[in-house]
């Protein structure tokens, strides 16, 4: 039931709740009046039990801990912290601005991939459909031929044969292949895995990084700003990230805090090539002249310009390439098509 909440849904709680509590509204009234106009049933569902948790005299921290797959680890101990503090409106507003943060960051990594994604997409499917459905019809057609053909047909002969003979068994087998990837990156063993190749990957790689660095960053800074001791915002910044090698290795660093090293020396001495020696070098800075927490924010908002930027390069570098890649597939199948059909129309007229 609560995999359906979507993050709007989220958002749009966080927002009205915190502009409820600072017009002076109790909390229980104003979870009641967002249970009754939300249009979601399951955060309905959700906001009816947290309502009855807290006239029930629980804490709504921890009427919300009960819902990790809605509210994480960083919302909770915000809200936690909030209620310790007597600052609950002012972590909501964190709260609301955290979220706004990580959504635009979500449409800036989604709005880059959209292009490269819906051009591969369209030449999967057209090629799909062409190896399945026209490529054997060649085979019988330039058969006929009694001709010596060029090698661009004889080439695209061999891949009609093969799609002929065994093109419907290939198409199941990538299927069965990408089905089974799917099922080894959900392993607890594939997923650390993948996650690193997918850093290594150029471009997608150096965007994931950047968007892990700005919400580490970011998260960290948020929670040193609204009270939550640094060990403690390191360990939830850590379970936030959603790359394991970035969340490992803020555990990492959560670890040794405790052996009384500092963040930024533990970047550098430890084996965390993750982080970027701009991060290590300006936390130093940050915790030698105590405020780290403005530091860790002016690097959220620097990853988050760098990830616009890599954006526009993205899309300026890709188009040009899969213009250039459909055009060079296009004129070969253009050449192996109409090259022998020009030769045995041309013998024909000097006859």
């Amino acid at each position: 039931m609560f995999d359906r909440i979507s993050f709007v849904d989220k958002l749009l709680f966080t927002k009205h709740l915190s502009t409820m509590l600072k017009a002076g509204i109790p909390i229980a009234e104003s979870i009641d009046t967002l249970a009754k106009q939300t249009r979601s049933r399951a955060m309905g569902k959700v906001l009816t039990q947290i309502l009855a948790d807290v006239q029930n005299g629980q804490s709504l921290g921890s009427a919300l801990k009960k819902f990790p797959r809605v509210f994480d680890e960083l919302y909770v101990s915000l809200i936690s912290v909030g209620e310790e503090s007597g600052k609950l409106d002012e972590n909501f507003e964190y709260l609301v601005k955290q979220l706004g943060k990580d959504n635009a960051l979500r449409g800036k990594i989604q709005g880059a991939l959209m292009y490269p994604g819906l051009v591969l997409t369209a030449t999967v499917v057209m090629g799909t459909f062409i190896s399945l459905f026209i490529l054997p019809q060649l085979v019988d057609f330039f058969g006929a031929f009694q001709m010596e053909l060029p090698l661009p047909t004889k080439i695209l002969l061999a891949i009609a044969n093969y799609m002929k003979s065994y093109g419907i068994l290939t198409i199941v087998g990538i299927i069965g292949c990408a089905f089974l990837l799917s099922l080894f990156v959900a392993t607890p063993f594939g997923k650390p895995i993948w996650h690193r190749f997918l850093l290594r990957i150029p471009l997608v790689g150096e965007m994931i990084t950047y968007g892990q660095l700005a919400r580490f960053s970011r998260n960290l800074g948020v929670l040193l700003g609204s009270g939550v001791p640094l060990t403690r915002s390191l360990e939830v910044t850590g379970q936030s990230l959603s790359s394991i090698p970035f969340s490992n290795a803020v555990l990492v660093l959560s670890k040794n805090l405790t052996k009384g090293k500092t963040i930024g020396e533990t970047m550098e001495k430890e084996d965390l090539q993750l982080f970027p020696l701009l991060v290590s070098r300006m936390v130093q800075v940050g915790e030698k002249s105590g405020k780290l927490e403005d530091v860790l924010l002016y690097l959220g908002d620097f990853y988050e310009e760098e990830i616009d930027t890599i954006s526009k390069n993205l899309s300026t570098i890709l188009e040009p390439v899969l213009l250039i890649t459909i055009g060079l597939v296009v004129g070969f199948v253009a050449v192996a098509i109409i090259g022998p059909i020009y030769d045995l129309t041309g013998s024909i007229s000097s006859q």
